[in-house]
């Protein structure tokens, strides 16, 4: 992958106010990849969508503003998941689609994410695109040549709809009690219709956003409040998203959490047994050993993938596999959709457990996860932990001290200033002190 000044793993991402995180950058961005979507031959039209963070609306107004002077259309489509926005893409045939969230990060960060035309990730050479318009000073086009701006009202009911599609028609939640957890983000109105509309009796926390509690102690990433909920309504399971709507992770009944290495275990564990897997089976790099211990031994392949969903894609598409997905709850399930989605997926978890006659719970024994420790160092600027000789001597010290049981990843976060260091082994003990020795490495190394 080439060198990029703005785009990260997942999209453009920062705080608030801080560069490239501005009014007058977004002008800039929305400009320039309207002149790269014109230039690639795509239709002439793109969809803006966000979460529910109060400085998406000034963002929208800017990236809208810039696209019109490209003389692009914009279809607005409000509050919406990052998924919704990959599908309605898709749906309105738009040159492309793009989203304005921060993920799970809290409402002093923000971002941009792109989708193609195809409802997937952009590729790095359209990116790398876009990054030269932005070294171009803006340039409005002719008068009449100007693009226009309209609301799309019934986004969210389509979306609704879809993600009903994804399973059989005879599929019903009857007689399941879920506690949904939205974070506060882009699924509290339609993640509740979903499975309410399946037949689930649904209670919902994290549904009310002021734009500025996305996130704030609910969600996939704080699931404290989840589990409370279930224990005190007695529910069956609660499921979380994160602020964007890209994410699941869920809470058994006796409030264990089930996060995304589980998730994909019982995905591909109850397909496989179906005959409905179609090949193996893509995680990433910081993938618990214990899910490919589990799928290998019930005979299924599998393979890791650059951290980041876009790259389980890639390996996905060349292997003509199906399912991939990150330990942070990001799956993807190609035979239902072209992203990452959170109601999607755990739609699918659902569908497995009813199919299988066994709970949660019994599902998830069939793999064991092995310890994992990750100490995140906060740095200034993010650089490659691996092209420092002092950090690479500590990294084979710590993977010798592990032994063949163990496994050690050093990397710098795509979407923060962080260096993550992650350790992995048949110790708990030991693989925390190798993990904060090495954490200290970095920190000392840090430029």
């Amino acid at each position: 992958m080439s060198q990029r000044k703005y785009f990260g793993t997942d999209g453009i991402r920062g705080r608030v106010g801080e560069s490239p995180i501005t009014p007058e950058f977004m002008l800039h961005l929305g400009w320039a990849a309207g002149q790269a979507f014109k230039r690639q031959g795509q239709r002439n039209s793109v969809l803006i969508g966000k979460d529910t963070r109060l400085s998406g609306y000034m963002f929208e107004s800017a990236l809208e503003a810039g696209l019109s002077a490209a003389g692009v259309d914009v279809k607005l489509l409000g509050p919406m998941p990052t998924p919704a926005i990959a599908y309605l893409t898709r749906t309105f045939r738009a040159s492309a689609g793009i989203v304005i969230s921060a993920s799970h990060n809290p409402h002093q960060d923000n971002g941009i994410k792109f989708f193609s035309a195809n409802g997937t990730k952009l590729d790095d050479a359209l990116e790398a695109e876009i990054e030269r318009w932005l070294e171009q000073p803006i340039q409005v086009c002719e008068p009449n040549e100007l693009g226009k701006a309209s609301r799309v009202d019934d986004a969210p009911g389509r979306y609704v709809e879809f993600c009903k599609s994804t399973v059989p028609n005879e599929f019903t939640l009857d007689g399941l009690h879920i506690v949904l957890d939205c974070a506060h983000g882009a699924t509290y109105h339609v993640a509740p219709k979903v499975f309410k509309e399946l037949g689930a009796r649904v209670s919902v926390i994290g549904a009310e956003p002021d734009g500025l509690n996305i996130n704030l102690n609910v969600g996939s990433t704080h699931l404290d409040a989840l589990k409370q909920a279930v224990s005190e309504k007695r529910a069956d399971l609660g499921i979380a998203f994160d602020g964007d709507g890209d994410r699941v992770l869920m809470v058994d009944r006796d409030g264990s959490e089930v996060d995304g290495d589980e998730l994909l275990f019982i995905l591909a564990s109850q397909r496989h047994a179906e005959g409905r897997l179609n090949g193996g089976v893509v995680g990433t790099l910081m993938t618990n050993l214990g899910v490919e211990l589990a799928l290998r031994e019930i005979g299924i392949e599998f393979e890791r993938a650059n951290v980041g969903d876009r790259y389980v894609m890639e390996r996905l598409l060349a292997n003509n596999w199906i399912i991939g997905g990150e330990g942070s709850g990001h799956m993807v399930i190609r035979d239902c959709t072209s992203t990452g989605d959170g109601i999607v997926s755990a739609l699918q978890v659902l569908l497995a457990v009813r199919r299988s006659g066994k709970t949660m719970g019994e599902l998830r024994q069939g793999m064991a996860k092995l310890p994992q420790t990750m100490v995140n160092v906060r740095v200034a600027q993010r650089f490659d932990p691996l092209s420092r000789s002092d950090i690479v001597e500590a990294m084979r010290r710590a993977e010798a001290d592990l032994g063949e049981a163990g496994r050690i990843l050093l990397r710098a976060s795509g979407t923060e200033p962080l260096i993550r260091v992650m350790a992995e082994g048949q110790n708990a003990d030991d693989i925390t002190r190798v993990a904060e020795q090495l954490a200290l490495v970095v920190e000392r190394s840090t430029p």
